[in-house]
């Protein structure tokens, strides 16, 4: 139904006065049968004025009190509840039957054809010592305690008691067929029901304040340089030592490696940190087939001028090649359009110490130290 303006006795507080009462122009038939039902000493309704003074007579007196509902309720609290296996005498010692009575404040047969009801000053009562000695003290404890939990149930018992005061039914106007004599009367075709509904919702629970959000300390991430358990997302490249080449012996002298290749070999390495060699004595033994399968297997090596080029410490300690080759001149001579120009000593230097420069040792340098274990040619 649309909002419209109640009287003032309607009002949460207000003491009960006279009902505010419009009719129509022209009074409905049942109206007329209703009053003449209840009405002891017959009185003429034969017009509006009479239907209105006979109607707020009525409804005036004291005895018009309205029943709009019955609630059962518990005697107690439910921690002194008595226990019995027969429910029905477990009922009767546990529960008790609470009439909501009322009073008619409205009657509107004009714009809103309704009327309305407000609470008895005795039915509020008994709503509000329930609500405070046995509904509050279950509600509290159902729920865990905190810091504010009394101030909490406190207010909710003082917000009870303005509910339950400015609570008003409001329904059809046919609801005044219920009336009895001395204005008493009884809700029909199911009112009771929607009554019985809005008083129990007037019993709000207790609800306990929201838990707090815990903010989760998270640790710093560290730089993606460091190592730990924070960079577990980051993947994670399998790294391999790099092997020392000058500890890696081959089998042969290799003439075409380049000097970029083993440049890595002496970048973090200064003068200091070396350790040459010492000399070793020359020595020259046949040279194998494999290398010269070419039709020179036959082809024997001798000691000649090579000899002492390829007998240096560089290239004879085991640091480096197990056995250095050593061709005769004369072999040398006549396969020279053949065979590749083997490198001089100071070319093989540098493929054994390309990058020494880097740790303080130069290249223009190179004659000062390499001469002292060379042989003469």
């Amino acid at each position: 139904m649309p909002m419209t303006l109640l009287p003032a006795s309607a009002a949460a507080f207000a003491p009960r006065s006279p009902p505010n009462i419009v009719l129509n122009t022209k009074v409905d038939p049942w109206l007329t049968a209703t009053l003449k039902r209840i009405n002891r000493i017959k009185r003429p309704l034969n017009s509006v004025p009479q239907h209105f003074r006979c109607l707020t007579e009525t409804l005036s007196a004291p005895t018009a009190i309205w029943t709009l509902c019955s609630i059962m309720l518990p005697k107690a609290p439910d921690s002194e509840l008595r226990k019995d296996e027969n429910p029905l005498i477990e009922a009767l010692f546990n529960y008790q039957l609470v009439h909501i009575e009322a009073y008619v404040v409205h009657v509107d047969m004009v714009s809103q054809n309704e009327v309305a009801f407000k609470l008895t000053p005795e039915t509020i009562e008994s709503l509000v010592e329930y609500h405070k000695d046995i509904y509050s003290v279950d509600t509290s404890a159902s729920t865990w305690n905190w810091s504010e939990k009394e101030v909490q149930l406190k207010k909710l018992q003082e917000d009870f008691v303005q509910a339950a005061n400015k609570y008003v039914y409001r329904t059809n106007a046919i609801a005044l067929e219920g009336l009895e004599e001395d204005g008493a009367g009884e809700l029909l075709s199911g009112g009771s029901e929607e009554v019985k509904t809005a008083i129990m919702g007037l019993f709000l629970p207790l609800l306990p304040p929201p838990p707090r959000v815990v903010d989760v300390v998270r640790p710093t991430p560290l730089l993606p340089s460091s190592t730990g358990v924070e960079n577990w997302w980051q993947p994670s490249l399998s790294q391999v030592a790099p092997a020392d080449s000058w500890k890696i012996v081959p089998s042969s002298p290799s003439t075409t490696s380049s000097v970029d290749s083993n440049a890595g070999m002496w970048a973090h390495m200064s003068l200091s940190e070396m350790q040459l060699p010492s000399p070793a004595p020359s020595y020259s033994q046949p040279c194998t087939t494999s290398g010269y399968d070419t039709g020179y297997s036959t082809a024997a090596c001798t000691t000649s001028s090579y000899d002492a080029a390829y007998s240096t410490a560089a290239y004879s300690a085991p640091m480096y090649y197990s056995s250095p080759m050593t061709c005769s001149s004369s072999y040398a001579t006549s396969y020279a359009p053949i065979i590749p120009q083997l490198p001089l000593p100071s070319m093989l230097a540098q493929q054994c110490s390309s990058s020494v420069g880097f740790g303080g040792f130069g290249w223009d340098r190179y004659p000062d130290y390499a001469m002292q274990y060379a042989t003469t040619m």
